[in-house]
């Protein structure tokens, strides 16, 4: 499935059906009268958020969406069938912005969320609702309020409790394939991860959900390599790890780069807590990374675990860490349909 996280589609809500222009026309009625019914509402455009979408693709092949018109009233002082709502599923964590990008129009983040974006037009009056006492034969008639039409940004978030950062080849589809079960692709070259993965992690009876990005560089922010359109998807994680290739260049520079990223980045990336992750601890000896680690606090780190994706070493402590970070209950450990950002609090009983 291709990967979509980003769709500007057009949507309308249904127009009001017209009021009727009726006349009584009965057999020993010596008195007739209008009777004609109202126009039935127009369908409203109503988005859902539901599980099991991770993308935006579909919106690729269908960008306009338009709600029914209600239908007419008839005589009698039958009022008109309203129009059908149109009912538009988009994934958990997707946003709805104006058509500047401007403003956040709505924000699902969980399952079973439903949010009516537009409203139908209301029917038109028919002749009956004209009546006075001194107009006793009315011929006007309403023609139904019209929809509502705007064009709209979809913008997905994926939802994810911890966040993976860190520079190209720093070992993040590694260390995400050796804690989950996500297949990420894995090369010897940067960027070999073109698109978010997300994998599920299972440690000591806690279940959460772990966000791999695009490696960043330099001037991301600017738009150098893959740029920092990715960087979207962690801004709703509670902790961040900050994977670091202990066998490159420089970790010191690595931990600078990423940090100035995040901080040009905004949206209160910089401000979530940071675990530092001194990976490829495989391939340097124990007096080594222990050096580098400490140089590495020292550059301002709050905590720092040395580890190896490849063999899984020091990879347990590091998420013993990171539970702390966690709600009681996260995304995934919550019944469907709960708001995962919506604790309970301990000691009170809830159904859920």
């Amino acid at each position: 499935m291709h990967f979509l996280d980003q769709a500007k589609i057009f949507i309308r809500s249904g127009t009001g059906g017209q009021g009727a222009v009726s006349f009584r026309r009965e057999k020993y009625v010596e008195y007739g009268g209008p009777d004609g019914g109202n126009g039935g509402k127009g369908g409203d455009i109503i988005f859902e958020a539901v599980s099991g979408l991770n993308t935006l693709i579909d919106f690729r092949y269908t960008q306009h969406f338009k709600a029914r018109r209600g239908t007419g009233g008839m005589g009698r002082n039958r009022t008109g069938a309203g129009g059908e709502d149109l009912v538009i599923k988009v994934p958990v964590g997707t946003q709805v912005l104006s058509e500047d990008k401007e403003e956040v129009l709505a924000d699902f983040t969980h399952a079973g969320q439903r949010i009516t974006l537009l409203r139908g037009g209301d029917g038109g009056r028919g002749n009956l609702s004209y009546k006075t006492s001194t107009n006793r034969t009315p011929r006007q008639h309403g023609p139904g309020w019209p929809g509502a039409e705007m064009y709209v940004w979809l913008r997905l978030k994926l939802m994810a409790d911890a966040g993976l950062v860190g520079l190209p080849n720093a070992g993040k589809s590694t260390f995400i394939n050796q804690v989950t079960n996500t297949h990420a692709k894995v090369g010897d070259y940067p960027f070999t991860t073109l698109r978010p993965q997300l994998g599920v992690v299972q440690h000591k009876n806690r279940e959460f959900v772990l966000a791999d990005i695009p490696g960043l560089i330099e001037g991301a922010a600017e738009g150098a390599g893959i740029g920092d359109r990715f960087l979207g998807h962690i801004e709703r994680c509670q902790v961040l790890i900050h994977l670091i290739d202990a066998n490159g260049d420089d970790p010191l520079e690595a931990m600078r780069v990423v940090n100035g990223e995040l901080t040009n980045y905004g949206a209160g990336l910089d401000e979530k807590p940071r675990l530092v992750a001194l990976n490829k601890g495989d391939l340097l000896d124990d007096e080594l990374m222990q050096h580098f680690s400490d140089e590495v606090l020292a550059a301002g780190a709050e905590r720092v675990f040395p580890i190896s994706a490849a063999t899984g070493a020091g990879i347990e402590a590091l998420f013993d860490a990171l539970l702390e970070y966690l709600p009681r209950d996260t995304a995934t450990e919550k019944p469907e349909g709960v708001d995962p950002n919506a604790d309970s609090e301990p000691g009170v009983w809830s159904p859920v």
